[in-house]
């Protein structure tokens, strides 16, 4: 019998990590909680529990909560909230005067005030040293500016899906995945970026959520310009249709032929050679942050 611990899931930010916490009390979802996360000491909000899990078979690091909320905590929490919204507009018009590359999007007190974060986007690296120091003689205090993905941008700015749903990142998403134009192929979508690109300008994160299904049915099925034994025949692959499970495909003379996909299931060894795969197929890696 392993240590075991009550845990709660607690989160810092809006839809960001996830961080774990043990606590013997009684906490309800939502409830306001201090904790350690990795900036500092932050108020966090219980999105999930309590579990009773076995620190020794567990992948993830558990952290000691401090508390619930009190009374004067939250209205400390309260003061570092109007003195954050003060700070951001400092920042702004610092930045505005610098004439420095970059989109400010949060600033934020640790809950006792040892640090200020300023979370900001921008296209590429940004020389913000002037600012710092501008910053830290106006609060007196730590700063700390963190540059964010354009992904995670929308996890602060929140904006409406094609779907007309708000941005995923906004609603569940706390992680991206790695997202490839060959997903898109995959599912029978045209390769155009204006319409599989989300507000973020990158391969949208749904891509991923049917992709499993589409691998499932097709995973026997050849690719567009295969080329197959059907019957007595030797045909080219020229399409499918998932919805109807049905290979489109072509005679050295022309001839049409529409091939169930259970032919393939059934005869795995009817395609004599698949196409070689083409250069769009690039990789839409994660953003990286940068301090």
């Amino acid at each position: 019998m392993g240590m075991i611990a009550k845990i709660y899931e607690v989160e810092f930010l809006e839809f960001g990590k996830k961080y774990y916490f043990s606590y013997e009390g009684q906490l309800e979802r939502g409830a306001k909680v201090l904790g350690m996360s990795f900036f500092g000491l932050d108020v966090g909000k219980v999105i999930k529990g309590p579990e009773e899990v076995d620190i020794e078979k567990i992948n993830f690091e558990v952290k000691p909560l401090l508390r619930p909320l009190t009374k004067e905590d939250l209205e400390t929490e309260q003061k570092n909230k109007i003195d954050s919204d003060e700070a951001f507009d400092i920042c702004q018009d610092k930045i505005h005067t610098l004439e420095l590359p970059m989109k400010l999007l949060k600033a934020q007190y640790m809950f006792d005030r040892s640090k200020l974060l300023f979370y900001f986007s921008a296209e590429g690296r940004v020389d913000f040293r002037e600012l710092v120091k501008e910053l830290a003689h106006c609060f007196k205090t730590r700063i700390e500016l963190r540059q964010v993905g354009v992904r995670d941008e929308l996890k602060f700015i929140g904006s409406i899906g094609m779907c007309g749903q708000p941005v995923c990142c906004r609603r569940f998403k706390r992680e991206f995945d790695k997202i490839t134009l060959r997903d898109a192929k995959r599912q029978q979508m045209m390769i155009n970026p204006a319409k599989i690109s989300g507000q973020c300008k990158r391969l949208l994160c749904c891509l991923k959520y049917e992709l499993d299904n589409y691998e499932e049915i097709l995973a026997d099925i050849p690719d567009p310009g295969s080329v197959i034994q059907y019957n007595e025949e030797v045909c080219k692959v020229n399409g499918c249709n998932i919805f109807k499970e049905i290979v489109s495909a072509s005679t050295d003379d022309g001839n049409k032929r529409e091939i169930l996909f259970d032919y393939f299931r059934e005869r795995k060894d009817s395609i004599i050679s698949k196409p070689i795969s083409s250069d769009d197929d690039l990789e839409e890696l994660p953003d990286e942050e940068e301090e």
